[in-house]
């Protein structure tokens, strides 16, 4: 109990809306643009969104694009009958484009049971690193809507249009995952050369017509993204080892295996963007500076809270892309992630993977269902809300509605989901401030309570709660 006094004193704050301390990201650059600063609050406000990793490759049930890579080879491991030697397997992977038709493909569906979930922005993979297009680009052959691909003839082929379109009707923020390197160009991998890693494998400084030729391509394909496919709020570009030298971070061990200047004119495309999408969030994942509007941790939650916007993108899964039978998290510890990101200040982006035949999983389903009911319960602790201190302590996590003096409590217990209904629990709730009033959400009974310097004492409740506790009090902070 001491600990959790003394952890709570250093903490205090004299008021709610007080500014926080936190970690701060180095190399961030704040936008200036206010629409883009609108965009953003907005986004922080929605704390909830669903991330889509789909392409050719969900038909193998292999990890999206990273086999096609030699120096990824080992983590990625090849399986024999889809190729015995590098260039087999190659022909064989850009061969999926021929049979390719996911004809359960219902994007309403997914909208449907993101938005009973509580989420509230998409970010859908219109290409990754192999190269195929999701969407109807005329850069390229190598996507959904050419006439290699069977899907190509079903009226709803460019899935993308379809998806931002059915997500957009429901209210959502629409986010366009794009990746920098495309590794099925002859400009970014010349087969003049074998690839040796993730980076070009020519010198763009010894063949700058080539590289031009690459960034032109890259350029119009955004553009096509950000002129054709109605409101678009975030640009989320992958590949940061796409990036200038002046931006390598020698200290980063992955940077270091950049070994090529590849700068892409990030200026000249995230100029198109504003100008076709005014306050468009642009997120040049892993590159500091302009056009990196808030940081992606991925499969990680930061250790403290940060002083500027961030997302965790996490696999609801074990794999970003589809995997046959893939162990999917227990709703426990769904909710789980989300109070430990909000209560640090982060959005929380949950990656579902649909299949071959355009679908999620039943087992996605049934989380998207069950998380449902926690969210109908609690949602008014989760969105628009801050990080507030002492953020953590225990089994408490703490967030501070972003329009009112409320703070939101939440519990987290490696007891049972319901533990709450199998028996009375009595708990202690560091709280540096006088309490005017509590209540636990979905909770109909008045609360008992007792304060004693900086605890809250609620004692014997039982209730129906599952997953996560959420109290929400009222009060003011003692000096």
């Amino acid at each position: 109990m001491k600990k959790k006094i003394a952890a709570l004193l250093l903490l205090t704050a004299t008021h709610f809306t007080n500014a926080q301390e936190h970690n701060v990201s180095a190399g961030y650059q704040a936008p200036k643009d206010p629409l883009v600063i609108e965009n953003l609050e907005q986004w922080q406000d929605m704390k909830f969104g669903l991330f889509m990793h789909w392409g050719i490759y969900s038909q193998w049930g292999i990890v999206e694009s990273w086999s096609l890579c030699p120096e990824d080879e080992g983590w990625t491991q090849r399986k024999p009958e889809h190729g015995t030697s590098y260039y087999e397997y190659v022909k064989n992977y850009e061969n999926l484009q021929t049979t390719f038709n996911p004809t359960s493909f219902a994007p309403e569906k997914w909208a449907t049971a993101a938005k009973s979930a509580g989420m509230k922005y998409v970010v859908f993979t219109t290409k990754h690193h192999d190269g195929f297009s999701m969407f109807d680009t005329k850069q390229s052959d190598y996507k959904i809507t050419s006439a290699k691909t069977p899907y190509s003839t079903n009226p709803r082929a460019d899935v993308t249009k379809e998806i931002f379109n059915s997500f957009r009707k429901d209210g959502f923020k629409i986010g366009a995952y794009f990746s920098k390197p495309d590794w099925n160009t002859e400009t970014y991998w010349w087969s003049y050369f074998p690839p040796k890693d993730r980076n070009v494998n020519y010198n763009p400084i010894k063949y700058p017509e080539r590289w031009q030729q690459y960034k032109d391509f890259t350029f119009n394909q955004i553009n096509e993204l950000t002129s054709n496919y109605g409101k678009v709020d975030i640009l989320w570009l992958d590949g940061g080892w796409v990036r200038p030298f002046k931006t390598i971070d020698p200290t980063v061990e992955w940077q270091r295996t950049i070994k090529v200047e590849q700068d892409i004119d990030m200026d000249k495309i995230g100029n198109m963007a504003r100008k076709n999408q005014p306050g468009i969030i642009v997120v040049d994942r892993t590159v500091p500076g302009e056009w990196e509007n808030y940081v992606t941790p991925e499969q990680a939650i930061p250790d403290q809270p940060l002083d500027i916007p961030w997302e965790s993108c996490i696999t609801m899964g074990d794999s970003f892309s589809y995997l046959p039978n893939d162990r999917y998290k227990p709703t426990k510890k769904l909710v789980e992630t989300l109070v430990k990101i909000i209560s640090r200040g982060g959005n929380y982006l949950l990656n579902i993977a649909p299949g071959p035949t355009g679908d999620f999983d039943k087992e996605a389903y049934d989380r998207l269902h069950e998380l449902s009911t926690w969210m109908d319960i609690n949602q008014s602790a989760v969105f628009a809300t801050r990080s507030v201190p002492p953020y953590h302590i225990d089994e408490y996590y703490y967030t501070r509605s972003k329009d009112s003096k409320t703070i939101n409590v939440f519990h987290i217990t490696e007891e049972q989901e319901n533990y709450l209904n199998k028996q009375e629990h009595r708990f202690e709730i560091p709280a540096n401030f006088k309490v005017e009033n509590i209540n636990l959400l979905g909770h109909k009974r008045k609360l008992k309570y007792n304060q004693i310097g900086n605890e809250i004492i609620i004692n014997n409740l039982k209730g129906d709660q599952k997953y996560a506790a959420v109290f929400q009090l009222n009060g003011q902070y003692l000096n």
